[in-house]
């Protein structure tokens, strides 16, 4: 690909985030909160490497909905100093992959609390990562009771993986997931980009919860 088709993909991807973003906006909750989790090993500082974000999963590749959040991490890149390049060209290769799943059962009751075996001491989904189209059981011992209520939830994530293009050596890794109560892939990815890359590329081998909100982030330490 060229330098004008990326350029004329980013402008088509920022007509098409700002619709996004628009739409969201009206939907989302006040604050969004990601557990980030990042690796690195010599990833170099800005001074003149190129990079290209290509698509993890050979099934995204040359997407529409995977060029528009492409778009994303390549602004995000470039605002850190590094200059964006064709595949070929690229002394960094990032590549990124993103998903949803299907969803589980969150239940509540009135004298209870919450009850939802999936979730972690600090509300993170047990087992980081997702996959897609997996379909979540479900074990609700109190869902005879008429003070009980239940909702869908659902956990996101995306990849973040850098490569050095010449030594295919492995330089950066990092995981964003957030669990929410949609699955619409607009409103989640812009939002779990940006936690990525808040303070990166960040301490390796740290979890942070980040929490976004509407004028500021916000970088809690996990214990």
């Amino acid at each position: 690909m060229t330098i004008p088709q990326m350029n004329a993909r980013r402008n088509l991807g920022r007509i098409a985030l700002s619709l996004a973003l628009a739409t969201g906006l009206a939907a989302c909750a006040p604050s969004f909160k990601a557990d980030v989790s990042r690796f690195q090993s010599q990833l170099p500082a800005p001074s003149g490497q190129t990079f290209a974000v290509v698509a993890e999963d050979p099934k995204l590749a040359g997407g529409l909905e995977f060029a528009l959040y492409a778009d994303m991490v390549e602004a995000e890149m470039e605002r850190l100093g590094y200059t964006e390049a064709a595949p070929e060209n690229a002394t960094l290769l990032v590549r990124f992959d993103y998903g949803v799943d299907n969803g589980r059962e969150r239940v509540r009751s009135s004298g209870r609390g919450f009850y939802d075996p999936y979730f972690g001491p600090w509300g993170g989904f047990r087992g980081y990562g997702f996959r897609r189209g997996y379909a979540f059981g479900l074990y609700d011992p109190w869902l005879a009771g008429p003070d009980v209520t239940s909702y869908t939830v659902y956990t996101s994530g995306i990849d973040v993986k850098i490569d050095s293009a010449t030594s295919g050596e492995r330089l950066f890794e990092g995981k964003a997931q957030a669990v929410s109560r949609t699955n619409r892939l607009q409103q989640l990815v812009p939002n779990l980009v940006d936690a990525m890359f808040t303070d990166f590329p960040g301490n390796s081998g740290e979890t942070l919860r980040i929490t976004i909100n509407p004028d500021e982030k916000v970088v809690r330490r996990t214990d």
